[in-house]
């Protein structure tokens, strides 16, 4: 089973936190108009795991917030995520930060 994703909203950034899988993704699909309707980053440093239906909802944020006419940055990926990003050719849809 997995653990938990929990997210909080400081200032312009959401951080996510435990894991964003798609055993756990529901909760932040269901609020992610509301969660980053003022948003500019997204920290996922606190992620110890990401899946494929994870990564498919950070690029989903991206595109939403994209639309909106807003950058959303995405910092502190793990070398895990951004080998998954890798995987999936995805580095020029979904830039992450590197420091972090």
């Amino acid at each position: 089973m997995s653990a938990a994703l929990s997210f909080e909203s400081q200032q312009q950034t959401l951080i996510l936190r435990g894991e964003l899988d798609r055993e756990t993704l529901l909760p932040l699909w269901e609020q992610r108009e509301r969660l980053l309707a003022d948003k500019t980053a997204l920290d996922v440093s606190q992620l110890q795991r990401v899946d494929s239906s994870g990564l498919a909802l950070l690029v989903h944020l991206r595109e939403l917030q994209r639309q909106r006419g807003v950058e959303l940055k995405i910092s502190g990926a793990t070398d895990r995520l951004k080998t998954l990003i890798a995987l999936y050719n995805l580095q020029a849809i979904m830039p992450v930060d590197t420091a972090g």
